[in-house]
């Protein structure tokens, strides 16, 4: 969860710097965050073609290391005592 605070936190303060310098964001957002997400699902389809002309497992492949790539390692969730 550090992580993701951390890049919110680093987001604004670009964007109050950027307010007060009276410059516009590179990208639209949504734009900006598609390319983005291009980008992660782009650098997956190497490995994944690699894996089916090899023959080797795809799915578990997806469930993890991809998986984990796109959309970060999971969160720990503290043990829930009752």
């Amino acid at each position: 969860m550090k992580p993701y605070l951390l890049s919110l936190a680093v987001g604004l303060l670009v964007g109050i710097i950027y307010s007060l310098l009276s410059v516009k964001s590179p990208a639209p957002p949504a734009i900006a965050l598609l390319g983005l997400l291009g980008m992660l699902l782009g650098e997956q389809v190497v490995p994944i073609a690699k894996r089916l002309t090899s023959g080797k497992e795809v799915v578990a492949f997806l469930r993890t290391d991809c998986a984990e790539h796109v959309l970060g390692l999971p969160i720990d969730k503290p043990d829930e005592k009752a």
